[in-house]
């Protein structure tokens, strides 16, 4: 616990005022948030009488200065110290003075004045609470397509094709190998091939309840201590999947990918030879169509996933690329970010940044932290700044479905749709995408999507 007098930022005080109005007492407040209950009591009390715009009030000396009592050249040696060592904290620069002689007889401040001064001299970085992303009701032991996990198992050479990363999919219930897909020379796979992996396997599979993602860039916002979703992420509650994530360091709680990234590997890369991403696509589904019918599972006693759990050969929520526009409900991600709340501060251009978008307010409000919810009926984030009771209205980018849908809106606004050769994996990823669609964007079953030969090709 705190001790008394120590300082609460603005989001804390906020936090005060909030769990004050929901009913909890001054002991449950500070338990919560890691401080004293004489500090809870004073900020609530001052919130109660005097609104949101006292909960900046500042506490402390008066402005004489931080470490005012104490010489000069003392104060001048903190600031120069840490400056020439900027990961020094506090703890290391008071061990540093004691063992110095040209200190022995000065008494030293404490550590908390010490950290105070470095703040003053803005050589710290300023602390934004973190806040978590709302995630779905954990589910009991269900059936099949309740949840799947999903990941990345990282880099290996494979003969013929080079360095893959192989992206897969699992069913938690049944075991059934859902999805892999290869994605090359990459140690990070985009956004793109996570889309067009999900589409297929939602396409073979049908539709799941929810996907479990670990932290990665693509699944997880790392950048910011109060997280925005990220498009996959916002993609698949649109479509009505809904998204949680593992803990962190934790990779016990995706011990079921994690063992199927072993079995994939031993069935379909190790000492196999690949002519090219194809090739290698369509071996990796004969493994897994061998693996979901006929090879023993462990966790059945010596039967296949679909010989236990016949019906998870489809989950019966039907989806095609082409019904994905008349699927997408951005409603549900409205309702999503409405339980929301993240925290900015505005940096010296004027800006924020939100969900990979920048937007601008004003260079007068530099330096000040922005309290963000979202309207679901407006669809609109409202701001509301520090030591302010004025909202904000911000119109947010990246939310229409042409936005959430990604490279597959374009294609599917195509008559026709040419590559050419050789194959970028762009165009490769686009290829597999118009393979799929054809039979059912054009009227004719015949027609096809054509591929030119480049010259020299």
């Amino acid at each position: 616990m705190r001790r008394r007098g120590q300082w609460t930022s603005f989001q804390e005080r906020l936090e005060i005022t909030e769990r004050a109005e929901a009913g909890q007492s001054d002991p449950e407040i500070a338990a919560v948030l890691g401080c004293s209950v004489w500090t809870v009591r004073k900020w609530r009390r001052i919130g109660q009488r005097r609104g949101r715009t006292s909960l900046t009030s500042q506490m402390g000396r008066p402005p004489t200065g931080v470490l005012s009592t104490f010489p000069s050249v003392l104060r001048e040696a903190i600031v120069q110290m840490r400056r020439l060592h900027p990961g020094w904290g506090p703890d290391t620069i008071l061990a540093e003075l004691r063992v110095d002689d040209s200190w022995k007889d000065t008494p030293l401040p404490s550590r908390s004045r010490v950290a105070a001064l470095l703040k003053a001299a803005k050589l710290t970085r300023r602390y934004q609470r973190h806040s978590d992303l709302p995630e779905p009701q954990p589910l009991p032991e269900g059936a099949p397509h309740d949840e799947w996990e999903l990941d990345a198992q990282g880099s290996r050479e494979v003969d013929g094709v080079g360095k893959v990363n192989l992206i897969t999919v699992i069913d938690v219930v049944s075991r059934l190998k859902v999805e892999s897909y290869p994605c090359l020379d990459t140690t990070n796979p985009p956004l793109e091939a996570y889309q067009l992996m999900l589409r297929r396997a939602f396409l073979t599979s049908g539709l799941p309840r929810r996907i479990s993602f670990d932290h990665g860039t693509v699944f997880y916002d790392n950048t910011s201590p109060s997280p925005f979703p990220t498009r996959l992420h916002l993609w698949l509650l649109a479509l009505g999947v809904d998204v949680c994530f593992t803990r962190k360091r934790c990779p016990t709680d995706h011990a079921i990918i994690e063992r199927t990234h072993q079995t994939m590997s031993l069935q379909a890369l190790l000492g196999q030879y690949w002519p090219n991403q194809t090739a290698l696509w369509a071996g990796l589904d004969a493994r897994r169509t061998m693996l979901n019918q006929h090879i023993p599972c462990r966790a059945f006693h010596g039967q296949a996933p679909l010989q236990v759990y016949p019906e998870a050969s489809h989950s019966g929520r039907n989806y095609r690329p082409e019904w994905e526009t008349g699927m997408l409900d951005v409603q549900r991600v409205f309702e999503y970010l409405a339980n929301c709340r993240w925290f900015r501060r505005v940096k010296s251009n004027g800006r924020i940044a939100i969900g990979g978008y920048e937007y601008y307010l004003s260079t007068a409000l530099r330096g000040r932290t922005l309290e963000l919810t979202f309207d679901p009926v407006q669809g609109t984030f409202l701001g509301q700044l520090d030591g302010s009771d004025a909202i904000i209205t911000i119109v947010p980018q990246g939310l229409s479905k042409t936005e959430l849908m990604g490279e597959l809106a374009n294609l599917l606004a195509l008559p026709a749709y040419q590559l050419a050769l050789p194959f970028t994996h762009e165009a490769w990823r686009q290829l597999e995408y118009a393979r799929t669609l054809a039979p059912g964007i054009h009227d004719d079953p015949r027609a096809r999507f054509s591929i030119p030969l480049r010259a020299g090709g």
